[in-house]
């Protein structure tokens, strides 16, 4: 399979920091996008990309906005795009945007590589807390 980079796009930077610790103990890199104005930036510098973590409440643009700009990149057509959020009733609302997965804040640190695995393994992942 070979390296696994992810980008969490998450103003955060708590939470980013949470997440991205989490994924490099499973071997995946991650690109950290904390201001959702610098994301356009941020996604040119990304050539391959296993995983997208956004963030559903960010000042100025909102996750599901972010997952239409995502959505509409070649590049990331066939990415797995993750909601991850607190408001976990957003679920069902993420289906229906096209999201690919939802993990519900806070991360669990017991079931996230296994969340992780199935997600790098092109499954769908819906699980709240």
């Amino acid at each position: 399979m070979g390296h696994s980079q992810a980008v969490i796009i998450d103003d955060n930077a708590k939470n980013v920091h949470v997440l991205a610790r989490l994924l490099s103990t499973e071997g995946v890199s991650s690109l950290e996008v904390t201001n959702s104005s610098k994301l356009e930036t941020a996604l040119k510098q990304i050539n391959s990309v296993s995983v997208i973590f956004v963030d559903l409440e960010m000042p100025g643009v909102n996750g599901y906005q972010v997952l239409e700009k995502l959505k509409a990149d070649n590049r990331f057509k066939t990415v797995p795009v993750i909601a991850y959020t607190v408001h976990v009733s957003e679920i069902n609302v993420a289906l229906q945007k096209g999201f690919d997965g939802f993990l519900g804040k806070p991360l669990d640190a017991d079931t996230f590589p296994d969340q992780l695995a199935r997600i790098l393994n092109g499954e769908a992942v819906w699980e709240t807390p």
